[in-house]
């Protein structure tokens, strides 16, 4: 044994002294990590040969081994860490040959690449990393972080601390529409740090806020960290599951947990969605009292505004608040005494004979005992009732088909139970009308007409729906008959959108906001994926720059508003329609509504191929593109090296080794603990990318593979690893920070600025350890 350590632990050594040597050495980080696998293999595979590293490896051959297995221990929970009295004997870290490791690992990397980047299930997700980055440096390119920063200190200012309150709720906004840290401190540290520290801020806290803030981009969706944990996070899990439920004597994870083991990057966007907003609350809380007891560090002000809403109190808290609160009140009370809801009245053409029961029962005796012991006698006990409920009616529930007048039976009670209003048109006639109450209040001095014109028309629209149409009313008679009342609405909202443009407020935050609703909706929502939402947020903010950079150069965007509602329409039509023409009997009404979604299509995209010239027009597409293909280009290069890097590792038993000493622990919080510590150590000096890449596979088998709900298990690590971006004095947000600050901001000043900031991040990890139910609560109300 050389310096009195195994093998497996030199090797080990040996891998991370040459990624950290390959980071430190200045060599571009995504070639370093190859090329950190390739020296450290070599030098392993020269030591290996020369007999000077020696694995000390369990003699399972011995009578105190078998007398273990003679007891009931598997196999694979005796390891060196848990019984270091069993006998050893000596071996080669590459038993075989660092030859044949090396041949093993060849065909491993070339299949491993062929899955995780040139095809696979995961090449969908991580397309989304391009399109959400591409999303992220546009918005950041037109300059509408300098609007939101501008605006929000008015907003703010004049309240104790209020820049600072500012800055979060600007890093908040960032960080659902950019994802990136280091572009988003990098912004907010040259917008806003020269003037907080001109309007009297302390250089701490002015440096503390702006570098937690620009962190929230690790946590809040639409995250690249998120998307990237995601899609390892989906296949650890289920593989870690299939061997636990193995382990347990069953056959697969279904039939041990009675669900399947599944965890997907849209359901950790909306388990990420309320930890990210706490924090963020949290933040400006914390400026909000600092401002409270040192008042001379962090002075309110009242910045100049170029235009707002009206200083009638009375008039902003009817308008602003009493009327909204009473219509979203009524939104759900339709919805809750069934007169709003989904009108959906398909009836399947199969049904199940009896109800499935909740467990798996045929099974044997020690996945039985694991079963009881995971979800109790009393779960069990009810699926046994239930399987002899199918037995006696005759056997396992199949699925039979229904007969025609079963079907008929079914959609007819379908449509006596269906609600009046649905809830689709619920919610466009609830969000115009609070697109009216705000005009209103706006300027309530102005004529009302046009508005209240708008609220009859959105009130004509319910009563035509209630009266006239039904579940079997055809969509293009739909159509037809809300037409007039629809008119009337959006009559009204050319009025409402000219007072709705006098707030400065709502002129910058609405239209990114508009956007990131859309994206981060049909995400939480579960309408789509979050490829195609990332393609969706991309194609507007490149919409919206060109929008932007038309209006300062004095020109028209009608095309750009005309593509936005072709956009709209298009989404409408297929929501509404069914634009299948392959089938056998295709309607008229289909037709039109076909042709109709292709011209809106062809508006659409003649829209976005108009905005793309505009910005490369002005000079704004090209580094746009630059900047978006080194960004993704950098990430999938560090894919491939990290994959070369985890074969070296697994070549010579180092992750099985690693396994090992984290499964020698009885407690399960104790290994997550231990994995959180290593992780925030690891982001002093590690990128979020090499983490996830290079870490997250070794010890997700443990923590995956566990009783702990994998949304709260990458929640926890996306928050860990925004710790550790923030503490001194290796925090990667603090650098960034630093390269912008002016001269007369030390570090000093920095890494004392972000100190309460990291307990803040403490705090917050504990609360959500012992909370857990703030990550998963948002995926439980979701629908399925």
């Amino acid at each position: 044994m050389l310096f009195g350590l195994d093998g497996v632990e030199i090797g080990l050594i040996i891998v991370f002294l040459c990624l950290f040597g390959g980071i430190l050495s200045g060599f571009p980080v995504a070639f370093a990590i190859g090329g950190a696998g390739a020296i450290a293999f070599g030098i392993i595979a020269m030591l290996d040969g020369a007999g000077l590293l020696i694995h000390q490896a369990i003699d399972t051959g011995s009578d105190a081994y078998r007398a273990l297995i003679a007891e009931g221990v598997r196999s694979d929970a005796i390891s060196i860490f848990r019984y270091p009295e069993l006998p050893r004997y000596e071996t080669p870290v590459f038993p075989q040959g660092w030859e044949t490791a090396l041949d093993r690992n060849l065909s491993f990397i070339v299949n491993r690449i062929n899955e995780r980047v040139f095809a696979g299930q995961s090449i969908e997700t991580l397309l989304a990393v391009l399109m959400f980055v591409m999303m992220g440096i546009t918005l950041e390119r037109s300059r509408i972080a300098e609007d939101l920063l501008t605006t929000m200190a008015r907003v703010f200012g004049p309240l104790p601390g209020g820049l600072a309150v500012s800055v979060v709720v600007v890093g908040a906004f960032l960080a659902a529409s950019t994802g990136i840290v280091g572009a988003t401190v990098v912004t907010m540290g040259l917008l806003s740090l020269p003037t907080m520290l001109r309007n009297g801020y302390s250089p701490e806290l002015s440096t503390g806020v702006i570098a937690a803030s620009g962190t929230l981009g690790q946590i809040i969706p639409p995250s690249i960290v998120i998307v990237l944990l995601g899609t390892l996070a989906g296949d650890l899990y289920a593989a870690a599951q299939d061997t636990r439920a193995v382990e347990a004597g069953c056959s697969d994870a279904l039939t041990y947990l009675g669900q399947p083991a599944v965890v997907s990057v849209g359901t950790l966007f909306q388990a990420a969605l309320l930890p990210g907003i706490f924090l963020a609350v949290l933040y400006a809380a914390y400026a909000f009292g600092y401002a409270l007891f040192n008042p001379s560090k962090a002075p309110s002000v009242a910045l100049a505004s170029s235009g707002g809403a009206s200083s009638d109190g009375r008039a902003q808290l009817l308008w602003f608040l009493a009327i909204p609160a009473l219509a979203i009140a009524i939104f759900v009370g339709l919805s809750s005494v069934g007169i709003s809801g989904s009108q959906v009245i398909s009836v399947d053409g199969f049904a199940a004979a009896v109800e499935q029961p909740a467990l798996r029962t045929n099974v044997s005796e020690a996945c039985q005992a694991s079963m009881i012991a995971l979800h109790g006698q009393e779960t069990w006990d009810a699926a046994l009732a239930q399987a002899a409920a199918i037995e006696a009616s005759g056997g396992a529930a199949t699925a039979e088909a229904l007969t025609e007048e079963q079907i008929a039976l079914a959609r007819e009670a379908a449509i006596a139970a269906a609600p009046p209003i649905g809830t689709g048109l619920a919610v466009i006639v609830l969000g115009l009308g609070l697109v009216f109450t705000t005009a209103q209040g706006i300027a309530p001095e102005r004529d009302p007409l046009p508005l209240f014109a708008g609220g009859f028309g959105l009130l004509l629209v319910l009563a035509v729906d209630i009266l006239f149409i039904g579940p079997l009313t055809s969509p293009l008679k739909s159509w037809l008959l809300l037409a007039i009342p629809f008119a009337i609405v959006l009559w009204a909202c050319r009025h409402a959108v000219s007072r709705l443009a006098e707030s400065e407020l709502l002129r910058v935050v609405f239209p990114p906001l508009i956007l990131i609703v859309a994206v981060l909706g049909s995400i939480l929502g579960g309408i789509t994926n979050p490829t195609p939402a990332a393609a969706l947020g991309a194609a507007g903010a490149i919409m919206l720059a060109a929008y932007r950079r038309l209006k300062e150069e004095g020109g028209s965007g009608r095309v750009i508003i005309l593509a936005s509602f072709a956009l709209v329409l298009m989404i409408l039509i297929g929501v509404n329609f069914d634009l299948r023409i392959n089938r056998e009997d295709v309607s008229a009404e289909t037709w039109i509504a076909f042709f109709a979604a292709q011209v809106a299509y062809l508006v659409a995209g003649f829209g976005l191929i108009y905005a793309c010239w505009v910005l490369f027009r002005g000079r704004v597409l090209s580094p746009v593109v630059r900047e978006t293909a080194k960004v993704t280009s950098m990430v999938f290069t560090i894919l491939i090296g990290s994959q070369l890097l985890n074969l070296v590792v697994i070549s010579f038993g180092g992750e099985h080794y690693i396994q090992q000493f984290l499964r020698s622990f009885d407690s399960e919080f104790t290994v997550f603990l231990i994995v959180m510590l290593v992780l925030f150590i690891l982001g002093f000096v590690l990128d979020f990318l090499e983490i996830i890449y290079i870490v997250i596979p070794i010890v997700g088998p443990v923590i995956y593979g566990g009783e702990f709900d994998p949304k709260w298990v990458t929640i926890m690590i996306a928050v860990n690893l925004q710790t550790s971006f923030l503490t001194p004095p290796f925090g990667f947000a603090l650098f960034y920070l630093r390269g912008v600050a002016p001269p007369e901001v030390t570090t000093g000043h920095i890494y004392r600025g972000v100190a309460p900031f990291v307990l803040i991040q403490v705090l917050g990890l504990a609360i959500m350890w012992f909370f857990p139910q703030i990550v998963t609560i948002v995926p439980d109300l979701m629908p399925k």
